[in-house]
Formats: structure tokens, sequence, C-alpha cells
């Protein structure tokens, strides 16, 4: 295992996906947004029994990290991408190996015994997606296990480093360490937004982490939050938000920042430090309303291709056009999952 090296690692809050459909009911009684993520507070602990006793539930592999490593891995050859997290000792955890197999994706999780594996209640209302977060072992990651003998040597030789901002909730200081080696070696480093409330209620983490950040990838809503939450004065203008992220301070000034929002069937929008006055807005082909089956990791979908084309040393306009292929492929499916046999996307 040591011996083999991956070019992209990835970190984040492995996670079963619980998803269920037709969940308005849900939505009332848990005080729900049809399109929202967010950790289950005590009120929302009971939504993981009912669903399973009261629903027709499909399990698939989750985490918004775990699901863009999948992504990633699906784009480029076998042995391209690793990906760590935290996880207990149960059936979930090889649920979530057998998936990552299926994709050739690589794990090296850290095994908590006798804790259980995290979970997510995926509420589907027509095209929406309501995520519901129990973290469990994914909040016990732990920083040493990036410098144990097996991870060691996998975050030394990785040129690309992905982190979901879901992440930072527990392990804001273990990314802080992992950008800041990064960006001192001029390796890569990307972090999605991941969900409003990471910019609303985890700013002071995620500025202290922006400086190291190469490229950041979230969608409007999470655009609005951090404009918000920043005080800048159109909550609404993509490319004036992205702007303000791709001009704020750099660590490493030997490359520009980029800064992509996807904004679902709308355009996706990127804006370089490099060129922070001229936006580029790239269209999504329409998907017919029939195809689609589900919207839930489409975002991750997207961040996936565009870290496998990205990896795979295409251009950022490239990226983008090969996020959104994995995007419409991930939403004519059940959840965070890519068509078999595989589809060449690069």
């Amino acid at each position: 295992m040591a011996s083999q090296t991956y070019q992209l690692f990835c970190i984040g809050n492995p996670l079963l996906d619980v998803q269920v459909t037709n969940g308005e009911e849900l939505l009332k009684k848990y005080d729900l947004k049809a399109n929202d993520a967010i950790l289950a507070e005590e009120k929302h602990m009971s939504i993981y029994e009912e669903i399973v006793k009261n629903y027709k539930v499909t399990y698939v592999a989750g985490g918004a990290s775990q699901n863009a490593a999948r992504g990633a891995a699906y784009v480029l050859p076998p042995n391209s991408v690793v990906y760590t997290g935290c996880v207990g000792d149960d059936g979930l955890a090889e649920q979530l190996r057998a998936a990552n197999k299926r994709e050739g994706l690589q794990e090296v999780y850290l095994v908590k015994p006798g804790e259980k594996t995290g979970a997510c209640a995926v509420v589907l209302t027509g095209h929406h997606r309501s995520l519901v977060t129990t973290l469990r072992a994914a909040e016990m990651f732990e920083q040493s296990h990036l410098s144990s003998p097996v991870v060691a040597p996998l975050v030394d030789a990785a040129n690309v480093f992905y982190v979901e901002g879901f992440f930072l909730t527990h392990g804001a200081s273990i990314v802080l360490e992992l950008s800041k080696k990064a960006s001192a070696a001029s390796k890569t480093f990307v972090m999605n937004f991941s969900a409003p409330f990471i910019p609303q209620f985890f700013g002071t983490q995620l500025q202290s982490i922006l400086p190291y950040c190469d490229i950041i990838i979230g969608n409007e809503t999470e655009a609005e939050a951090y404009a918000a939450a920043n005080g800048l004065p159109d909550t609404k203008d993509l490319a004036a938000i992205a702007k303000a992220v791709a001009t704020s301070p750099k660590s490493n000034t030997s490359r520009p920042r980029v800064v992509v929002f996807t904004h679902g069937a709308e355009s996706t929008i990127l804006v370089s430090s490099a060129e922070p006055d001229s936006p580029k807005v790239f269209k999504v082909s329409a998907i017919d309303d029939k195809l689609i089956v589900d919207t839930n990791g489409a975002g991750d979908a997207f961040a996936g291709g565009f870290l496998g084309a990205y990896v795979a040393g295409k251009s950022f306009d490239e990226c983008v056009e090969v996020g959104h292929k994995m995007g419409a492929m991930c939403v004519q499916l059940v959840g965070p999952q890519f068509r078999w046999p595989k589809v060449s996307v690069l």
C-alpha cells in the first residue's frame, strides 16, 4: 500500500446516505428547507429511525468529498485518487468501502472501534434535496492519522488536495496545516464551500484557510451566504462574489486563485484572480425533466469531474465542461452515482 502513490488526495466526512423520496411531510415535521444541508440537532435525531421505518429508503455511499473523490476516480486512470476520513467498525463503513472500490477510489480510513459511521438523511422533494447529517465517527478524525506510516507518504506524493467545507466544523486546524503545507510546496489546494452554513457560521475557519486555497468551488446558495457573511453589497451577483473570493489575500502568489460557482441548471461562473473583471460564463446543457432522478450529489459530481480533468492537465474551461458532464450523469441516477459501464467524459 505504502509504495503506491496518488496524484489527488481528498479528505472529508465519510457518510452513508439514507435517501427517501416524496419527503414533503418530513420537511414540515423536522423544520427543514427543501434545498439545504445541515448538521442534525437534537430535534432531528429521530429522523434516521423514522425514515427507515416509514419510507422506502435507498442506501448510497455519501460524504461530499468522498463523492467528489469517486467522481474524480471515475474520470482518471486507476490509482489516481486516495481519500481519507474517519469511520466506525460497522456495516455502514463496509458499504462505503464497496462503493469506493467499484469506482476505483482507494481509501485510507481512520477506523474508530466501537463507534458508528456517520449518516446523512437525504430528503428528496421534486428536484430538491435536503441533507441532515449526523457525523458520529466522522468528527473524530485525528491530525496524527495524516502523519501515520501509511498516510504520510500519500500526503507527500500528492500534487492536488481537495477538502469539503463540511470538514471545517470539527477539523479546521487539520485543514489549515494541510493547506499551508500544500501552499508552501506549490501544490494545488482545492476547497468546496459545501453548504450555506459553512460561510455563515464557520466564517472564521474559512477565512483562515482561504489564503492557502488555489481553487474554490461552490454553488449559488453558498456564494450568497458568503456574500452576506462578509458584507458584500450584492448577495445575488455571482460574478462579483467570485471576484471578491478570488482576489482575497493569497499566500502562494505564483498562481492565480480560481473560483467556480455552479447554479443548478443555470450557467456556471468562473473567475480567476489573474483576470478578476473578466468572468467566464459556461452554459449548462438542459436535461429533460423526465430524465432527472434526483439532485443528491450533483454538486459533488461536478467537483469530481472538475478535479479529475484538472489532475489530467486540462484547461479550466475543459474542467468546467467535464464537471457539467459528470453532474448531468449524476442527476439521472439515484444519489451520488455514475454510469456503468464507464462513459468517457475527458
